[in-house]
């Protein structure tokens, strides 16, 4: 795997794709400005090298059209803030007025393109756009995981225009932290599988289980397990049409003597609110009118105990609906409980959306071995997909 540890960038143009699709508020201010922080020790070493930066990304959705809120403008001075360097911008992404501010582009200096979207080539994978892009630079540096699942232009294409061309720091943690879990974790290795539906995790399930000594499983998907079981779930979650589903992943995991692990009780509401009357019943005896939202505290405890005796730790997916704040008890234990493994020596890694934000809400990310920052793309990833973004800078 060439990360930029086998490149000295001293006179040479680095061209990297960053994932700096960040949040902004209705001023368009960045509101999290992790994306950025991240892909900072890449842009360092080249600036350190000597070499010059030329950074693309996406911000949003415009669908080929330029949209003002979308334009990357509004993000430059954050990003100078957070490189200690003043960050030049380009109001286009490829054609002259591309070429000619990249030309006079010196050493230690950083350049942020247009919003690459802007071109409904880029999302198509456009052989042409991805020649235009190719022009821009010497090395091709690709250090936006968020973003590898995709063909895009600027992902998967442009790398067949470079010799040179590798993975940046961040890239190279995400594919090491993935392969720590599924090739090179020690064992016990312990995934948390949550969220609200079996059917959007059944491909991750069943590619983990031949590497995996526990499955956890949270959120609303463990009605569709317990109903499958001939459990009582009342009003909770269920997806019906995937029962037998449940029931094959059981016996797969038997067969690859997995321990599967399922709530015991259950925090039940009598309706979808903060302020709704709760009771804690069994996981398997949930009354009519009632719906699970979150676990109880046996299960908090149960978990405790698989977790601290885990040496590898895969957490997809809150345990109940965290964001509402009776409801968050057992996903910020399991978060405290992974901390605690790590702080033993444990490794963890943390992917998908809701679980990120969980551990940001929670303020335990630090106390993670690492954090995601691309959902879908290790998602697909566990799943055991190839990545076009990753596949062509592998296979060179």
């Amino acid at each position: 795997m060439k990360t930029i540890n086998d490149f000295n960038f001293k006179g040479k143009k680095a061209l990297i794709r960053v994932d700096f699709n960040v949040p902004q508020n209705e001023k368009l201010e960045v509101t999290d400005t992790t994306r950025i922080l991240a892909a900072k020790p890449t842009i360092d070493k080249i600036l350190q090298d000597g070499g010059s930066v030329i950074l693309m990304t996406h911000l949003g959705r415009p669908k080929g059209k330029f949209v003002k809120e979308m334009s990357l403008e509004s993000i430059v001075n954050t990003i100078s803030k957070v490189l200690g360097v003043e960050v030049q911008f380009c109001s286009e992404s490829v054609g002259e007025k591309a070429i000619e501010s990249v030309k006079n582009l010196e050493s230690g200096q950083v350049l942020l393109l247009e919003n690459l979207r802007f071109h409904i080539e880029e999302e198509k994978g456009d052989e042409k756009f991805a020649k235009e892009l190719a022009k821009l630079g010497d090395i091709y540096v690709n250090d936006a995981f968020g973003t590898v699942h995709r063909a895009h232009a600027s992902t998967a294409i442009i790398a067949n225009y470079f010799q040179d061309k590798c993975f940046g720091y961040l890239m190279a943690k995400e594919l090491e932290s993935i392969d720590k879990v599924i090739n090179t974790g020690k064992h016990p290795i312990t995934a948390i599988i949550g969220g609200s539906k079996v059917s959007s995790k059944i491909s991750i399930i069943e590619n983990i289980l031949p590497f995996i000594d526990n499955l956890i499983i949270g959120g609303g998907m463990i009605f569709t397990f317990i109903k499958a079981k001939g459990g009582k779930i009342g009003n909770s979650l269920v997806e019906d049409e995937y029962l037998q589903t449940a029931l094959t992943i059981i016996e797969k995991a038997e067969k690859n003597q997995v321990k599967i692990y399922l709530p015991v009780d259950i925090l039940a509401a009598n309706k979808f609110d903060n302020q709704a009357e709760t009771q804690i019943v069994s996981s398997n005896e949930i009354p009519d009118g009632w719906s699970g939202l979150d676990v109880g505290n046996q299960s908090i405890d149960d978990i405790n105990k698989i977790i601290l005796d885990s040496k590898t730790i895969l957490w997809n997916g809150p345990l109940g609906v965290f964001e509402m704040s009776n409801f968050a008890n057992g996903t910020l234990k399991l978060g405290e409980s992974i901390a605690k493994a790590t702080k033993n020596g444990a490794f963890s890694l943390v992917g998908g959306g809701d679980s990120v934000a969980a551990v940001k809400q929670f303020q335990l990310e630090e106390k993670m071995s690492f954090v995601s920052t691309g959902g879908g793309a290790m998602l697909e990833s566990l799943e055991g997909k190839k990545l076009p973004g990753v596949e062509v800078i592998l296979n060179q």
